[in-house]
């Protein structure tokens, strides 16, 4: 069998555990976000997919960063209420994670492994990096921060069919 997402979990933003399992069958994008970053206007393009495509069994899952400019120094507490009240962010956010480094989450050594960036780099450049996941829990396609989430959108429908 393939690895997948699912065998790891993480903390959502509660501080509660979550199996990534939990998103089997369904299609996935995890971004790495930050409230304080040029691309934080993503927030409401990445809402716009998530409620366009939930019932059709796609999720968007964001991982809160402070990797990139100190530009997600909020507690997890704060980090939801911005997100709610700036963007109405209603899709799964998680506690704050290391993406790069030697603290890096498990999920995101996976994610860097299964799609590696531009000339190859595993290593995240910046907030917003995207990750787009089939049904089967396997990464299909990583995306840079510059690519805003409607241009995903027909990536997203392809593996919804």
């Amino acid at each position: 069998m393939k690895p997948s997402i699912y065998q790891f979990s993480a903390l959502d933003i509660t501080g509660k555990e979550v199996a990534l399992s939990d998103y089997s069958e369904q299609v996935v994008l995890i971004v790495n976000t930050a409230s304080k970053c040029g691309f934080t206007p993503q927030y409401k393009g990445l809402e716009a997919l998530y409620n366009s495509y939930k019932e059709q069994g796609f999720t968007v899952l964001g991982f809160p960063c402070n990797q990139f400019g100190q530009q997600e120094k909020g507690s997890e507490s704060e980090i939801a209420e911005f997100c709610e009240l700036n963007f109405g962010v209603t899709f799964p956010l998680f506690s704050k994670i290391d993406v790069n480094g030697d603290n890096t989450h498990p999920l995101y050594q996976f994610l860097k492994k299964e799609a590696k960036g531009v000339l190859g780099t595993q290593k995240i450049k910046w907030n917003f990096t995207k990750f787009l996941v089939n049904k089967k829990g396997q990464v299909v396609q990583r995306y840079s921060p510059t690519t805003k989430p409607e241009q995903i959108e027909n990536d997203i429908k392809k593996l919804l069919s």
